[in-house]
């Protein structure tokens, strides 16, 4: 599922290489009245100048559509302009290799049988969702910490940026459908270093059973039940569920990864995998690879929750879910150092991934490795308000890519005024040439300003 294993905001990180013309999204022979569902939750517009999202004083404008401006609106123009470029759409991107291996994998792999493939893919899906979708879809708490408006970016009250590709999971099972790959752009406000970005991209995977899928290859399965009355629940099942549905549920889905993750990473690949909590599957598991000596998560999953795909009008089946990002396994993969490398556009970055063939071999060389100019900002923090992730994105709209990494350096009480103040170190450098101290003196007393402006803070320089 879209941000497995990070517990939800961490655990909303659930769960942080075809030239084969495969169509954008396949839909089960059967599926006419499902295609023509879907299509509502498909983007209303193409990314063209005169669609581009757009923001004023009273409302912000997403693919056509307006949504009135409240006290809950914090998405940025300089994240709206981010919306629309679908970095896992465009040709030869490495993210979009990426998913193409995924794609290629489960068509090869899970066929129909009248022949289609089994997985149906669903990659251009509207990134505006509501908050109802995002959250309350997958039985996220109303009060639970993830939903914080310091962590996403909201249009308004109602309606957000996806934090995850899941917010889309109830909506596609309500449309019919039982196997399917959903892959898009998430929005999450974070920190700020080489393998952190506001806008990245999430794949997942979700399979449903019938009784009679489940059971059809178990001896006496027709004897056999996905469900039990007055159950309960444990750490291996939910209540609902009978152990027996659950345990084959489990390993299909684990068999399903174990076998995606060597096709992307090797044969002789150590799989592990750790137990984990999310609240939209039980029992949940967290996979990790050994990949160049060390234990490193690539994936979250788990059994879905029967309350989730009870309201989406399937509660006669059992089924699992998964969900990856494609940026770190992009990275991994491909050896790509730094995230914001993605976004460049840069052709001595994007012509390393004109492939003639999805999965020839590619490893990223360093084109060259412009020196970073380092500036200390200090201040004292307001009586209250103040969030670590309002400064980041106050750097981001400000310095935008030219800034590589924020950490923070340190920390001061004053003993007599108990005041709390903080020094951060702010690294800029440019991907592409040799940034000046001039250019950056400019960008840094424009934060040095703006923080003090927009965040209440008092200046300590």
């Amino acid at each position: 599922m879209g941000s497995y294993c990070r517990t939800l905001h961490k655990s909303l990180h659930l769960l942080k290489p075809v030239t084969f013309a495969w169509p954008v999204t396949r839909v089960p022979s059967s599926g006419l009245i499902v295609a023509q569902r879907l299509n509502q939750c498909r983007r209303t517009s193409t990314h063209s100048p005169s669609s581009q999202p757009q923001i004023n004083d009273s409302s912000v404008e997403v693919f056509g559509r307006v949504y009135p401006r409240d006290d809950m609106t914090n998405v940025t123009p300089k994240i709206l302009s981010m919306v629309g470029r679908d970095l896992h759409n465009q040709s030869h991107h490495p993210l979009w290799l990426i998913k193409e291996r995924i794609k290629d994998h489960f068509y090869r792999s899970y066929i129909s049988r009248s022949g289609n493939p089994l997985f149906s893919v669903h990659d251009n899906l509207s990134p505006v969702v509501t908050v109802e979708q995002n959250f309350d879809s997958l039985l996220i708490p109303a009060d639970h910490p993830s939903r914080k408006k310091g962590d996403n970016y909201y249009l308004n009250r109602t309606h957000m940026l996806r934090a995850h590709t899941s917010a889309h999971q109830k909506e596609l099972v309500r449309a019919g459908l039982d196997c399917f790959l959903l892959a898009g752009d998430v929005y999450r406000r974070d920190e700020i270093d080489s393998s952190h970005y506001p806008v990245f991209h999430q794949m997942e995977g979700v399979r449903l059973f019938s009784n009679h899928e489940l059971f059809a290859r178990v001896e006496n399965g027709e004897d056999l039940s996905l469900f039990e009355d007055s159950g309960r629940r444990t750490p291996q099942k939910q209540e609902t569920h009978t152990l027996e549905a659950v345990k084959l549920v489990e390993f299909n889905l684990k068999q399903t990864l174990t076998r995606l993750v060597r096709h992307l990473f090797g044969e002789e690949l150590e799989i592990r995998w750790v137990e984990c909590y999310f609240p939209f599957t039980h029992p949940s598991f967290e996979m990790e690879v050994r990949f160049q000596g060390d234990w490193m998560e690539v994936l979250g999953c788990g059994v879905m929750e029967h309350e989730l795909v009870h309201s989406a009008g399937a509660g006669n089946k059992i089924g699992w879910a998964f969900g990856l990002g494609l940026e770190r396994l992009a990275m991994v993969l491909f050896g790509i150092p730094d995230i914001r490398l993605f976004w460049s556009q840069d052709e001595r970055f994007l012509r390393q991934f004109h492939l003639s063939n999805i999965y020839d071999p590619v490893i990223f060389k360093k084109f060259s490795k412009y020196p970073s100019l380092l500036n200390n900002i200090s201040f004292w923090l307001p009586a209250e308000g103040y969030t670590e992730n309002d400064f980041y994105e106050l750097v981001r709209t400000i310095g935008g890519d030219l800034v590589e990494k924020v950490t923070l350096v340190d920390q001061f009480t004053h003993p007599k005024t108990k005041k709390m103040s903080h020094c951060y170190q702010i690294v800029y450098q440019h991907m592409e040439r040799t940034l000046t101290q001039e250019e950056v003196q400019v960008i840094h007393q424009a934060i040095e300003q703006a923080a003090e402006r927009e965040l209440g803070v008092q200046g300590r320089y």
